[in-house]
């Protein structure tokens, strides 16, 4: 699959999540998406607090901050629930929670999750 397309098959997937984290009585905003090359340097470079093969950088990541009944939810485990949906939906699919940062979801590319 080209890099467009499987940035398109995640925006797509990361708006079901929503969609369905909404259904389930949860509430979201947006974090951290793209990092600009400009800021944290291109795929490969560390010039930030950004890793250097963040997904990011490919359009390919997105943080995304949760609350419960209007509270901010800083616990990876309180993202455990659609961690877990979120990797139902497509193999390419991974969660932060496994390294210690729940309110990253992926799509796996080059090897980097």
């Amino acid at each position: 699959m080209s890099l467009g397309k499987q940035q398109r098959t995640f925006t797509k997937d990361i708006a079901e999540l929503i969609l369905w984290a909404y259904e389930q009585g949860y509430e979201l905003t947006i974090g951290d998406g793209y990092r600009d090359p400009r800021v944290h340097g291109n795929w490969g470079d560390k010039d930030s607090y950004s890793h250097r093969y963040s997904l990011h950088k490919k359009r390919l990541a997105l943080d995304l901050n949760l609350f419960i009944d209007g509270v901010y939810q800083t616990t990876t485990e309180a993202h455990k629930p659609l961690g877990k949906h979120w990797e139902s939906m497509r193999e390419v699919n991974s969660w932060g929670g496994h390294f210690g940062d729940g309110n990253h979801y992926s799509s796996s590319y080059a090897g980097y999750k």
